[in-house]
C-alpha cells in the first residue's frame, strides 16, 4: 500500500506561443519539469508531513513517476486573467485525512481565487467532520465557524495567477501539492 508520507506545494507560469510550451515552462518555473506527474484526487494524507521545494526535489530522480494534485489554466487572449490555485484544509485530529482542493478561474486575482480554492477545502473536510454551517456564506465568515469548532485546526492556500500575455502568446499558470513516500 502506497501512502505518501511528504508533500509540497509549487507554483509557477510560462509563456510561449505555442500552449504545451508554455505549460513546460510553467513546470520549470515550479522547478517539477523532471518528473511524469500523475494527477490524483484531493486527500491530504493522514500524518503526511509538509516539506519545501528544495527537500522535495532532493527525494526525486528525473523521469521519476510523481502523485501531483495540479490545478492548471492558460489563455491566449491578451491581457486576460487567469489563477490555478491549490486550498488546504487540515483538521485538529492528526488521526484524521485532510482536504486539499483545486480551483483554475479566469478574471479572478490570486486573493480571490486562493480564498476560494481554501474554502472549497474547508468546507469539504468540514462536511466529513459533521460541522455544522452554511454554504452560502462568505469565506471569512465560515472560516470562523470552521475555527471556532476546534476540528479544523489549519487552512491556506499556493495560488499562481498571471495576465494573458499582451501580444497574444499563451500564458500558462499552475498550483500544485507533490506527494512523495
Amino acid at each position: 500500500m502506497y501512502v505518501p508520507t511528504k508533500i509540497f506545494f509549487t507554483k509557477g507560469v510560462g509563456i510561449h506561443r505555442e500552449y504545451l510550451a508554455s505549460f513546460e515552462l510553467a513546470l520549470r518555473n515550479a522547478k517539477i519539469e523532471k518528473y511524469n506527474l500523475v494527477t490524483v484526487s484531493s486527500i491530504y494524507p493522514v500524518g503526511c508531513k509538509k516539506i519545501s521545494v528544495e527537500q522535495g526535489i532532493k527525494l526525486l530522480k528525473p523521469g521519476q513517476i510523481v502523485h501531483a494534485v495540479m490545478a492548471r489554466n492558460a489563455t491566449n487572449e491578451p491581457n486576460r486573467l487567469i489563477a490555478a490555485s491549490i486550498g488546504i484544509a487540515l483538521p485538529r485530529d492528526k488521526s484524521m485525512y485532510g482536504y486539499l482542493s483545486e480551483h483554475h478561474p479566469f478574471g479572478e486575482t490570486a486573493r480571490v481565487s486562493g480564498d476560494y480554492a481554501e474554502d472549497l477545502a474547508a468546507s469539504m473536510l468540514a462536511t466529513t467532520l459533521g460541522i455544522d454551517f452554511d454554504p452560502d456564506k462568505a469565506w471569512n465568515e465560515k472560516e470562523q465557524v470552521f475555527k471556532m469548532s476546534g476540528k479544523i485546526v489549519n487552512t491556506t492556500n499556493i495560488t499562481q495567477s498571471a495576465r494573458g500575455n499582451k501580444d497574444g502568446l499563451w500564458t500558462t499558470v499552475i498550483a500544485a501539492a507533490i506527494l512523495l513516500s
